[in-house]
């Protein structure tokens, strides 16, 4: 029979598949908004990484629920539960939180530097929100519903540092190869400016890492105690 995760897990992943293959048939956005049909497709948009991760994620989360555990402090835990748990911390709440704030927050001062309204005919209102507010809802619902352990916080921002300067390097190449900039913001910097903006993205997605991890411990304060108590035990 199946549980309550499982449940919540397969509706989620397939609010993603579904959209995700909704945007790829169907959304056709014409020439005259350029940024949707330069160099990269879009493969362009971080917001487009994030929905890849976030069905992967909850992949990982549904198969964990079938072979894995979901026991706060279990004698064995399998790979893909410590998987699910590193994927989480260093990536999928952080960017998800990023990729939604930043983006509403640009919207409310000026929607034209992030989402012209342009594209308003082109793509559907439920899409958006599905890419960049459901995206923070399912996390929560994820971080309320299941105990996970945090990696090293070395390790996690590493590892979260690491995927954005995947993309930072990417929208460069793309901005090499078409002359356009992947977001209109970033049109209207110039260089000194833009270095700023990348910075203080880069902190505000370390703090989201550290929001999370503040969130979980106080959250799972106790089967955090648990855990520790339990590794300490081991090594003695």
């Amino acid at each position: 029979m199946p549980t309550t995760n499982t449940i919540v897990h397969g509706v989620v992943l397939l609010n993603y598949v579904g959209s995700i293959g909704y945007d790829l048939l169907y959304v056709r956005v014409p020439p005259e908004a350029i940024r949707f049909n330069t160099y990269g497709g879009r493969m362009k948009f971080l917001t487009f990484w994030d929905m890849l991760l976030q069905g992967l994620f909850f992949s990982i989360c549904l198969l964990n629920d079938i072979v894995g555990t979901n026991e706060p402090n279990p004698k064995n835990t399998p790979i893909i539960r410590k998987v699910k748990d590193t994927l989480f911390a260093s990536l999928a709440f952080p960017l998800s939180m990023f990729v939604g704030l930043t983006f509403w927050g640009l919207y409310a001062v000026d929607r034209e530097l992030v989402f012209p309204k342009v594209l308003d005919k082109y793509f559907p209102v439920w899409l958006n929100h599905v890419m960049h507010t459901n995206i923070m809802i399912f996390v929560f619902i994820e971080m309320i519903m299941n105990f996970r352990s945090y990696p090293k916080r070395k390790t996690g921002i590493s590892i979260l540092a690491a995927f954005m300067a995947c993309y930072l390097v990417w929208i460069h190449i793309i901005h090499h190869y078409s002359g356009i900039w992947v977001y209109p913001v970033l049109e209207v910097l110039n260089l000194p400016l833009r270095i700023v903006f990348f910075a203080a993205l880069l902190v505000l997605i370390v703090f989201m890492y550290l929001l999370g991890e503040g969130l979980n411990n106080i959250l799972w304060s106790n089967q955090i105690k648990a855990v520790k108590s339990n590794k300490a035990k081991k090594r003695h």
